[in-house]
């Protein structure tokens, strides 16, 4: 059997540079037709939320789209949304039993590549309900995604810097997106030719990814391109850069990395002090609890 991260094992090296790319809400406007019309109307429908699907709703979008759990993998963020499900007195005067998913969440707990092949051979080897029911959500997920997205370009700028940095740096693709999602993503809008690895969520975490292509490169000349704050953790824990895009200002944060932060990389000038305004804007923009549990204004 081939052993899934070979491509990342065997990271064809032919620059000084490596950078890390995040697809989904971080090189294409994905994020927001993915949730709402894939993953969550087939949260409410495979789990059972219909009782409570405007809560469910609200709960998945602040999971995935509004907070610091943005871009997480999406089998923590279902055990999160429930977690956030469970813990709302609306919810819970509807009566709406919310789902315990423990196998889901001991799976999760010893398993790294968080992706449809490991759960599939994993719900095979137990005959565990939860974990199929996991897995058929998921695979409905896929198939809503490939029916429904497409026609998305890239944002404003993304292209020019592939362009600007395709002479000195290689680009990985690093997400915990599909793999087949990515590939046929970056394959439709031409830009798949960019990048020497495209990993997803089969290949590990963007952790593994970035460590795994990165062996071979000096921790300086390497850097994660992101736009959710598991990007930024991902980075951390491999010693290296890290550039935000910011959620809600995307066009122009890939005009400042076009027009100077890539220069500056690539120069040695990518400097601890510009790196951390950087994120300390970035790490403005998304909050850790949800607008319903903020504590309510003193008078």
């Amino acid at each position: 059997m081939t052993n899934p991260q070979a491509p990342l094992r065997n990271f064809p090296k032919r620059h000084d540079y490596l950078v890390c790319i995040d697809s989904d809400g971080c090189a294409f406007d994905t994020m927001e037709i993915k949730q709402k019309e894939c993953f969550i109307p087939n949260v409410v429908k495979f789990w059972d939320l219909q009782p409570v699907s405007k809560f469910a709703r609200a709960a998945a979008e602040f999971v995935n789209l509004y907070s610091q759990f943005r871009g997480t993998n999406r089998f923590p963020a279902l055990t999160r949304t429930f977690d956030l499900l469970e813990d709302w007195p609306e919810v819970a005067r509807c009566g709406a039993r919310i789902p315990k998913v423990q196998p889901l969440r001991d799976w999760i707990a010893r398993e790294t590549k968080l992706g449809n092949p490991a759960l599939k051979a994993e719900a095979a080897r137990t005959g565990d309900p939860v974990l199929a029911r996991a897995l058929a959500w998921s695979e409905a997920v896929n198939a809503a995604v490939a029916e429904r997205v497409h026609g998305l370009p890239p944002f404003p700028f993304v292209r020019e810097s592939l362009d600007a940095i395709a002479g000195w740096a290689d680009v990985l693709v690093c997400s915990v997106t599909s793999g087949e999602e990515l590939a046929r993503e970056w394959e439709e809008h031409g830009m798949a030719c960019y990048a020497a690895a495209i990993a997803g969520q089969e290949m590990g975490s963007k952790e593994e990814h970035i460590q795994l292509a990165g062996a071979a490169y000096a921790r300086d000349k390497v850097m994660m391109i992101g736009d959710a704050p598991g990007d930024l953790k991902a980075a951390r824990a491999n010693g290296v850069r890290f550039y935000p895009i910011d959620p809600g200002a995307e066009d122009a944060s890939w005009e400042r990395f076009f027009r100077e932060a890539a220069s500056r990389f690539h120069a040695g000038d990518y400097t601890a002090g510009y790196e951390a305004a950087r994120i300390a804007e970035f790490n403005q923009l998304l909050p850790a609890t949800p607008p319903w549990q903020a504590p309510a204004e003193k008078n």
